[in-house]
């Protein structure tokens, strides 16, 4: 009798946790339809509240919530899989690749823009030509005064301010310019880029280091304008910034390379296809989201671009 009754507590138990397994929730989102959760750097915030308000606009019945973090907050949230898509200013290295493939991810990235990083200065400086080399030596603190690049300024000294100081835009700078920690003793962070432009516009000495998403200008339609708000400085690959080889962030000049401060964005999914998140990297990396790119002053990765010289 015993037997019986823990036959029949055994098979009972069974039954439930089968009855459990089949109970459990599937997902209802489509590649347009549905919820997904999406982390982007903050470097790129107005690109990707356009992309959203379009995707949305296009597909009623599909809610991106996005949400902004420092890039060091963004891959330590992909790879602890509390979000399946991410929006970067670099790829996975191979490393990550495996890391996330041993937790049974299916890592992917996709090229979506190459975005350039700007210098913004106050409206009152009047010197808007800098070299590369120039600009390295002033993050490493070599040049801590106005007066040390143009000779008889008055501004005196170059406050350095980034938006985080776990930014994309800081490790950039580091990677790739000064090739070690940025040593200025005059350097800080505002922690959002719109502090950063707020900072520069109310402060005559000041140097901003910012993405160009957050200085074009929407309204202008040949993608050449920046805010009236700041001033834009031309870079120079060379010994010596002239007008004739010091280069804007246009995209043209991204393009071809000559603004020396440039980097890939890049879409990163951990998500199985066929599902929102998925739809939405598509729809970013499609024709209507590289057409926002474009127009948001980015270069899109996969549209092609015809670059016109003019000659006087």
């Amino acid at each position: 009798m015993k037997r019986v009754a823990s036959l029949l507590a055994l098979f009972t138990l069974l039954f439930l946790l089968a009855c459990s397994y089949s109970k459990r929730p599937e997902r209802t989102d489509t590649t347009t339809g549905g919820y997904a959760k999406v982390i982007a750097d903050e470097c790129f915030v107005p690109m990707m509240k356009e992309q959203t308000n379009v995707f949305e606009g296009l597909n009623q019945d599909a809610e991106i919530d996005v949400r902004y973090a420092s890039e060091k907050e963004a891959f330590k949230l992909l790879f602890q899989d509390s979000v399946r898509l991410i929006l970067a200013a670099r790829d996975l290295t191979l490393q990550e690749k495996e890391m996330l493939r041993e937790k049974k991810l299916l890592p992917r990235s996709t090229k979506a823009a190459t975005d350039g990083i700007a210098l913004i200065t106050n409206k009152n400086n009047t010197n808007l030509l800098i070299t590369v080399k120039s600009v390295r030596q002033i993050l490493n603190g070599e040049i801590r005064t106005w007066d040390q690049l143009y000779p008889g300024s008055k501004l005196g000294t170059i406050l350095i301010v980034f938006d985080n100081a776990q930014s994309s835009t800081v490790r950039y700078m580091q990677d790739s310019v000064t090739y070690s920690r940025i040593k200025s003793p005059n350097a800080f962070a505002q922690n959002t880029n719109s502090a950063v432009i707020d900072y520069v516009a109310k402060t005559p000495n000041a140097l901003g280091v910012i993405g160009v998403n957050w200085i074009s200008n929407h309204a202008d339609t040949t993608q050449y304008g920046f805010t009236d708000r700041v001033r834009v400085m031309s870079v120079s690959p060379f010994d010596e910034a002239r007008e004739d080889n010091s280069y804007l962030p246009y995209p043209a000049y991204l393009i071809t390379k000559q603004y020396p401060f440039s980097r890939d964005l890049y879409m990163i999914i951990t998500d199985v296809p066929g599902y929102l998140p998925s739809g939405f990297m598509n729809f970013v990396c499609g024709e209507r989201g590289q057409r926002i790119i474009l127009k948001l002053g980015l270069v899109p990765a996969n549209s092609p671009m015809r670059l016109i010289q003019v000659k006087e």
